[in-house]
């Protein structure tokens, strides 16, 4: 049988959950109160499922209205689809019938005028079912393997990394687990001031209700780890748990706590914590480029641990997808503005 499922609508919910649980893997990017994360005002967390005796499919993504652009009135009734922040896809257990999955899938998304759907992609392409449209390299991410000796894995760091546990341990600095809200403002200074120090989006500072959402309704998903010295947390991470991987998310260091090296002791001490709960992966991610400093200190944790991101790209209605884009350009042009899509984003409206 083939859903759709809406958070919002309780038995639907149930539905969802009750085949989140029945998954093996259960991600935390298919949990509903995941997605729901960030969904804007006027979108719905959904998620097109598959439950049969044979297997399963969850699809979690964000269904968004086009008419909440200032520019689209015109397109009244009309959605686009894009899964949450972090990794998604179609994922799969078992043997489900995947053609009639995205057969259905299509003849839904026709119907309910989905202009075009965007997806971060599952750097487990084990997890998922074959995309169905364009598949899009965009860049580099770095995976720890978890499941050998701590030893062993300690002697794959860099040099540089041992040598930087080292000193933050002899600087006094020791981690602390957490896994409730008590120390979420010391979370938010840091995080906030992180952000600042980057110049970052402002798509990056999320809410405080959006941590405490989190720890309320995604108990066991989410660890803080942070590190102390004196007494006072100096750096800080919040790391999400899915049933074989643990992700790096978010968080920051103070700055004039740099010279003591906290993070990398609190790195070692998330992925020491990752083996003694019998997690197989650490996903640390990516860095804003390809090959810059973020990417380059991820990469000191698991030098062989290099693995390709992709997104799925899919258009359903070409004329409507034009159309929009000449709504948007029109209207920045009304507005003083010589607007160009962006090439490299998807949709291109939305640029």
């Amino acid at each position: 049988m083939i859903y759709i499922l809406n958070s919002k609508d309780s038995s639907q919910r149930s539905i969802w959950m009750s085949l989140w649980e029945k998954w093996p893997d259960r991600e935390v990017f298919a949990h509903p109160s995941y997605v729901e994360l960030f969904c804007s005002e006027n979108d719905a967390a959904i998620c097109i499922a598959c439950d049969n005796s044979d297997g399963g499919i969850l699809f979690p993504l964000i269904q968004r209205p086009l008419e909440s652009e200032i520019w689209a009135e015109e397109l009244k009734g009309c959605y686009d689809l894009t899964s949450p922040y972090g990794y998604g896809g179609a994922f799969y257990w078992g043997h489900p019938n995947v053609s009639i999955f995205w057969e259905y899938f299509d003849n839904w998304a026709i119907k309910s005028h989905i202009i075009s759907l965007f997806c971060r992609l599952s750097l487990f392409n084990e997890q998922l079912i074959p995309f169905h449209g364009d598949v899009e390299f965009r860049s580099y991410n770095i995976i720890r393997t978890l499941n050998i000796p701590l030893d062993l894995i300690w002697k794959q760091y860099e040099h540089k990394v041992r040598k930087n546990v080292n000193r933050a341990r002899n600087s006094d600095i020791y981690i602390e687990i957490d896994d409730t809200s008590k120390n979420l403002e010391d979370f938010l200074e840091i995080y906030y001031s992180t952000l600042d120090r980057r110049g970052a989006k402002k798509s990056y500072y999320f809410s405080r209700e959006f941590f405490l959402k989190i720890t309320r309704e995604l108990n066991g998903q989410f660890v803080f780890f942070n590190a102390r010295k004196d007494g006072a947390i100096i750096s800080s991470e919040l790391v999400l748990i899915s049933k074989t991987k643990i992700y790096s998310f978010l968080g920051g260091t103070k700055l004039e706590y740099f010279k003591d090296r906290p993070n990398d002791l609190l790195k070692h001490e998330i992925i020491s914590w990752g083996v003694k709960e019998g997690k197989q992966f650490f996903v640390l991610g990516g860095g804003y480029e390809d090959g810059d400093g973020i990417y380059r200190y991820k990469k000191s944790f698991a030098p062989d641990g290099q693995v390709p991101f992709y997104i799925g790209k899919r258009i359903f209605n070409i004329d409507l997808y034009k159309k929009a884009i000449m709504l948007r350009r029109d209207y920045e042009k009304n507005n003083g503005i010589e607007w160009q899509p962006n090439p490299k984003y998807f949709p291109l409206y939305r640029s």
